[in-house]
């Protein structure tokens, strides 16, 4: 089963009366009175991250993955509490030191403190953090308007391509390769814009498994439907070298996830301030397509006008 399967016929029936569970169709759980976000994720080995050879850099992963929750939502993250499970020897005084003061840096570069958490002995490595921000209003899913703008911020596929050469499935260069990996393990997150989406913003997620299937995730509950441009959305110049010199087609890099950047809607007459946000805080925001009515199906086209047939829409959680 798909995990929005099992959520829909086992767990959202027992949320009704709890309305800050916004329905289990959100990355967040928001008490308005309170004025409360909160976000959890667990990551596992093989699945969320490829091994443990650097747990320095897959801690910062995981926790600016988790706090992108936050971010999209226009909730700035404050404060968060890990679980981890593991051995002696995943958990080695060596390893403990450089997971510590990981989360020291990544605590200074974005403002958040650690609150608590818990360890366990396991054969097997996972990490659940809980990230805590506090907030007035948020940013849903399902509030897009038909003929909306479609935006997101950054670069996509720089993490896919990272992830790719990590398992050796192809090679480049060494400056491309060293680009690529610090992408897949330190994606950027867009705190500065935090605060500045509640201004234009109709509704978002992080693109964490996938453009396309996390912008189906976005509406999934509407009668919408979505137009993509191909050549609008935005990769990196180093993306874009191989793209070229291997021949790669473009629209197979773009949607496989671990992104962490920002996919929203605005009303056609915000995109004045989305432009000059943009230039003020020196963040890529690109508009790449159309909300539309679902009388139209959903489509990506290309650069000549034709529709694209996408066979892997991102990741998916199968049970």
């Amino acid at each position: 089963m798909h995990e929005f399967e099992i959520i829909k016929k086992y767990f959202s029936r027992i949320t009704k009366k709890n309305k800050s569970a916004l329905n289990l169709n959100d990355d967040i759980f928001f008490d308005k009175k309170k004025g409360i976000a909160i976000s959890v994720d667990t990551y596992n080995q093989n699945y969320h991250f490829i091994n443990f050879e650097h747990p320095d850099l897959v801690i910062k992963k995981i926790l600016r993955s988790s706090i992108s929750d936050l971010i999209c939502k226009g909730v700035l993250p404050k404060f968060y509490f890990i679980a981890g499970s593991g051995n002696d020897k995943t958990f080695s005084k060596k390893n403990l030191e450089k997971i510590s003061k990981s989360l020291e840096d990544e605590q200074k570069k974005y403002n958040i403190l650690l609150c608590g958490g818990d360890t366990t002995f396991s054969n097997k490595i996972s990490f659940t953090l809980t990230t805590i921000g506090y907030s007035k209003n948020i940013i849903y899913r399902n509030k897009a308007l038909i003929n909306d703008d479609i935006y997101v911020t950054g670069n996509l596929g720089d993490s896919f391509m990272g992830l790719q050469i990590l398992k050796n499935r192809i090679k480049v260069q060494k400056k491309l390769s060293n680009y690529f990996i610090k992408k897949y393990y330190q994606p950027q997150v867009q705190l500065k814009l935090t605060k500045k989406l509640l201004k234009f913003a109709n509704t978002s997620i992080d693109i964490s498994d996938g453009l396309i299937d996390d912008l189906d995730k976005l509406i999934n509950n509407q009668k919408l439907s979505f137009s993509i441009n191909e050549n609008k959305i935005p990769v990196s110049n180093s993306l874009s070298k191989i793209i070229n010199q291997k021949k790669i087609k473009k629209i197979k890099l773009i949607s496989n996830g671990d992104d962490y950047q920002i996919l929203f809607t605005a009303s056609i007459n915000k995109s004045r301030i989305i432009a000059q946000t943009s230039k003020n805080l020196g963040i890529k925001i690109s508009k790449i397509g159309k909300i539309c009515s679902n009388k139209k199906r959903s489509v990506i086209i290309d650069e000549k006008g034709r529709e694209i047939v996408l066979k892997n829409k991102g990741y998916v959680h199968q049970f």
